[in-house]
């Protein structure tokens, strides 16, 4: 990358996990402080827990679309500033309702397919992978520190003082992307970057790709849902909640190593399938273990050292996999979907773990996610073994529709591509390759 691409894509990421990290914050927390606000219900903190994932799922498509027209700028500064919005008015909530409303209000400042837009804009073709890498680490990241030190400063400055910092940590978002990132002079309308609205009637449509947004549907929701109960399960087993830290770093520290085999495994000897399955059937292995072990600190935190081996797992794998699915040109289009479904799942999450937790206590939380990784064990066995391709961009310079059909035939002719689709309107063309044998190189020799 030149010096401008890598303080591009380093601000980008900082700015997206600042936002994020103040999402994630209060997820080990909130079902610990909810219940203290007027008309808190066992039901309504969990509406409060995945209150975000709602407004995000119906707002992220949108946004998207809306800075091809005004410009990714102005839709991220209405994004952060609605995000800001919302944990001030969460952090002066005086009810449950308006924590609440706050919470959908965070939400609502949907814009993680519009700082993708902008990263697509301000970097070269060849560079795209890794800027892309590095957003997905800063969130892995911000996930874990979060995890860590959202008990920890919640149990100094409170709730209110979490959603006071989350406010702040994104107006110094709003700065670093005035400040330091570029505005671009040009926008690139990359289908691998983001969604077309013409293309998602065929990504509803494909069944593995369904399979895949149903997978990141349920394990957002389990993940949320758990979070209704386990925080209150670490304090039943006589850990205070300024020491959670204490049992979430080393947990995330070493599943995060554990991990790391499972992919390269996946990867490197095409056992994606094999892989996925064995971390699906983990989790509902770990929901079954954390229903029964309630009753023991040291049985709680083995059962969350499982539970997020195997999220970390799902975690890394299902991108991937929706890029090795997605029909060439259709990325994008397939990582909205998914996306979408990520987001209703923690919403839906929410719900799910408020109502059992108020119905049927903690351990009915654990037993009534178990159904939702039963039917995606039931798709990930079902599912077609995927073909290891990845996707790749060229621009072209192509006089007519004609000529862009000629362009198509002859790409096909290159070793490693499988698919070829060239679009006349943008002077592009999205092939699947195979990696071991494709030579971009050899893309410059073609006459085209």
């Amino acid at each position: 990358m030149s010096p401008i691409e890598k303080r591009t894509v380093s601000t980008l990421a900082l700015i997206y996990a600042l936002r994020m990290f103040g999402l994630f914050m209060v997820l080990p927390v909130l079902a610990i402080y909810g219940p203290e606000y007027p008309g808190a219900t066992a039901m309504l903190v969990g509406v409060a827990i995945g209150a975000y994932g709602l407004t995000q799922a119906i707002f992220q498509l949108p946004f998207g679309v809306l800075s091809d027209r005004v410009g990714r700028k102005p839709v991220l500064l209405v994004g952060l500033l609605l995000f800001t919005l919302g944990s001030g008015v969460a952090a002066m909530a005086d009810s449950m309702w308006m924590l609440i409303v706050g919470r959908a209000l965070q939400g609502a400042g949907a814009v993680a397919s519009t700082l993708m837009a902008l990263m697509t804009d301000l970097t070269r073709e060849e560079n795209r992978t890794k800027a892309m890498a590095s957003i997905g680490a800063s969130i892995g990241l911000s996930f874990t520190v979060a995890m860590v030190l959202g008990p920890v400063l919640a149990s100094w400055m409170g709730l209110k003082g979490l959603f006071w910092l989350t406010a702040l940590l994104t107006l110094m978002a709003i700065v670093l992307l005035f400040t330091f990132v570029p505005t671009p002079t040009r926008q690139v309308q990359s289908r691998d970057a983001r969604a077309f609205k013409h293309q998602l009637l065929d990504v509803f449509k494909d069944s593995q790709l369904l399979r895949l947004s149903y997978g990141i549907f349920a394990l957002h929701a389990v993940l949320v849902a758990c979070f209704v109960a386990l925080p209150v399960a670490l304090i039943d087993a006589g850990l205070s909640e300024a020491d959670h830290w204490q049992v979430y770093l080393p947990v995330m520290v070493v599943a995060f190593i554990f991990m790391v085999p499972f992919i390269i495994v996946a990867e490197k000897r095409q056992k994606m399938k094999e892989v996925l399955m064995l971390a699906v059937f983990l989790l509902c292995l770990t929901l079954v273990l954390m229903a029964l072990s309630l009753d023991g600190l040291g049985k709680i935190v083995f059962c969350l050292w499982l539970f997020f081996v195997a999220f970390n797992i799902l975690e890394a794998s299902l991108p991937s996999l929706v890029s090795k699915f997605a029909p060439a040109g259709y990325k994008g289009s397939a990582m909205g979907v998914y996306s979408t479904c990520q987001f209703l799942g923690a919403f839906v999450g929410g719900i799910l773990g408020g109502y059992l937790n108020a119905n049927y206590g903690l351990e009915g939380v654990f037993w009534g996610g178990l159904p939702l990784m039963l039917v995606w064990l039931l798709l990930v066995m079902t599912m077609q073994k995927p073909k290891h391709l990845t996707s790749y961009m060229m621009n072209l310079d192509l006089r007519d529709q004609g000529h862009g059909e000629a362009a198509a035939d002859v790409l096909m002719t290159v070793p490693g591509v499988a698919e070829a689709v060239v679009m006349h309107e943008e002077q592009a063309a999205y092939l699947k390759v195979d990696p071991k044998v494709f030579d971009p190189a050899k893309l410059k020799l073609l006459d085209i």
